[in-house]
C-alpha cells in the first residue's frame, strides 16, 4: 500500500484539486490512501473565525461567512449539478461549526481552536473523496478522528501509539483508496484534538507506519528537498538523495519541507519517503531512505523568524549552576517556549526562544523575579549544516551577528 500526501498548497483551489485528480491517474491509486490538508488558506481563515470569537463578536459572522463563500466557489466550479450530495455535506460541516460555537461554554483558546479549525480538514476531504468519485475514482472517506488518538493537549497533542496503530490496522480496508485528513485526530472524550501546524506531513507517517507502507509520497509546491528555503535564498540546489538522519537533523533545526516528528516512524520501519512537485509530478524530487547521507554534499541553509533571545545572568554575580538552569526550564515549559538553542557560561546562560502561544511578558516576569535579564525580540536564527566559510559570509554580510555557536558541522548564527 502506498501513501499520498497533498498539503493545502497543492489542493488551493478548483483547478488544483483537478490537478490531484490527474497526479492520481497516473499513479498506482487502487491500494493507497490519501492524506489532504485544509484547502489553501483555510487554516489562517479559520483561525481567525476563533479569534474573533474569544476577541471581536462583531466580526465573527463575516468570517465564517468568508469561509463559508471560499468553499462554495470551489464547489460550483467542481461540481456542475448543485444536487450533488457534496453540497448537503458541506453544510452540514458549518452548520456543526456554527452549533458548537452557539453552545460552547469553555473559555480555553487551544481548545475552541481545535473544535473550530479542524474542519478545515473535514471540509478538503469531503470535497476531494466527492470529486474522485465524481470523475470516476472509486475512494472512500476515512474519518482521522476515529482512528488517531491522542491526549487532550490541545494544539499540540502527543499521539497515543498503542490505540492508534490497533485502529488503523483493525479498520482501514487496504485494497482499496482511501481519503482522509491530515493533522486532525481525537482525545478519549471523541473531541477533536490537532498535532500541530504542519502536522499533516506527521498523519501521513502515522498511516504509513501503522499500515507498514510501501512507501510516502509527500507532493510540495518546491521540487523536492532543497538546500535553502526559495523564499528566502536565491537559487537553492535540490538535495537528490538524503538519509533519514540527515532529514531527522534538518527537520530538527527547522528545515520546512518536512515536520519534524514525520521521519522517525519511517525510518523505525525503513519506508522511503519521496518529495516530489505537484507542479511537476514527473520531475525527480527527493528521496529519503536508508543509505547515502547526502546528494550532492553542499551546505543547508535553515532560518527560523520572529525568535526572542533572551540573556539572563544571576542578581548577585554568583555562577549559573545546574540549579539555576533547572529553574529557567521549568519556567519555559511553564510558558509554553519553544527552545531553539542555548548558549552557557560560568555567570551567564543565554537562550533563544518561540513564543507560539504570545506569553513572552508572561515569561519575562516571572525570570525577572529570580535574574537579571535582558531580552532582544524579533531576532532571526539562521542555521548551517555542513557549513564552510563561504556559506557563513553569505548570512553575515547582510546581518549584524548577535551570538554564535558551532559544532564540527553546524553553524548557528543570531542575528539582526
Amino acid at each position: 500500500m502506498k501513501i499520498y500526501k497533498f498539503g493545502g498548497a497543492s489542493i488551493k483551489d478548483a483547478n488544483a484539486i483537478e490537478n490531484l485528480f490527474k497526479i492520481l491517474q497516473k499513479r498506482d491509486y487502487e491500494k493507497a490512501l490519501v492524506v489532504v490538508s485544509a484547502i489553501g488558506k483555510t487554516t489562517n481563515a479559520l483561525e481567525l473565525v476563533v479569534r474573533n470569537y474569544f476577541e471581536n463578536k462583531n466580526e465573527l459572522q463575516y468570517s465564517i461567512n468568508r469561509v463559508v463563500s471560499f468553499h462554495n466557489e470551489i464547489l460550483l466550479k467542481l461540481f456542475i449539478n448543485e444536487n450533488h450530495e457534496i453540497y448537503n455535506d458541506v453544510k452540514t460541516i458549518f452548520e456543526n461549526l456554527k452549533g458548537f460555537l452557539n453552545r460552547n461554554k469553555s473559555p480555553d483558546y487551544s481548545f475552541v481552536y481545535d473544535q473550530i479549525v479542524s474542519n478545515g480538514e473535514l471540509l478538503s476531504t469531503k470535497i476531494i473523496n466527492a470529486y474522485l468519485n465524481y470523475k470516476g475514482i472509486a475512494s472512500n472517506w476515512v474519518d482521522s478522528r476515529d482512528l488517531i488518538k491522542t491526549d487532550s493537549n490541545y494544539r499540540d497533542s502527543d499521539l497515543i501509539w498503542n490505540i492508534t496503530q490497533k485502529n488503523i490496522s483493525n479498520q482501514i480496508d487496504k485494497r482499496i483508496l482511501n481519503i482522509t485528513q491530515g493533522f486532525i485526530a481525537s482525545d478519549e472524550n471523541n473531541f477533536n484534538t490537532t498535532l500541530g501546524r504542519e502536522g499533516s506531513d506527521y498523519s501521513a507517517a502515522i498511516y504509513a507506519y501503522c499500515l507498514n507502507a510501501d512507501s510516502l509520497t509527500i507532493w510540495k509546491d518546491v521540487s523536492g528537498f532543497l538546500n535553502a528555503d526559495p523564499k528566502v535564498f536565491e537559487n537553492p540546489i535540490l538535495l537528490e538523495c538524503i538519509s533519514y538522519e540527515e532529514a531527522i537533523e534538518l527537520a530538527f533545526y527547522g528545515a520546512t519541507v518536512i515536520h519534524p516528528k514525520t521521519l522517525q516512524p519511517l525510518q523505525k520501519k525503513e519506508i522511503p519517503l519521496y518529495v516530489k512537485s505537484f507542479l511537476n509530478p514527473d520531475a525527480q524530487g527527493t528521496t529519503v531512505s536508508r543509505g547515502i547521507k547526502i546528494k550532492p554534499e553542499i551546505p543547508c541553509f535553515i532560518v527560523k523568524r520572529n525568535l526572542h533571545l533572551l540573556k539572563l545572568s544571576s542578581l548577585d554575580f554568583s555562577f549559573i549552576v545546574e540549579e539555576n538552569i533547572s529553574e529557567i526550564f521549568q519556567v519555559l515549559h511553564k510558558n509554553k517556549m519553544k527552545v531553539d538553542l542555548i548558549q552557557n557560561s560560568a555567570i551567564s546562560f543565554s537562550v533563544c526562544v518561540y513564543d507560539k502561544f504570545n506569553r513572552l511578558d508572561e515569561l519575562l516576569s516571572n525570570l525577572k523575579a529570580v535574574f537579571k535579564v535582558e531580552c532582544i525580540e524579533n531576532v532571526n536564527l539562521f542555521t548551517i549544516r555542513h557549513f564552510n566559510q563561504r556559506s557563513c559570509d553569505e548570512i553575515l554580510k547582510n546581518n549584524e551577528l548577535i551570538l554564535e555557536q558551532r559544532t564540527e558541522d553546524v553553524i548557528q548564527l543570531v542575528v539582526k
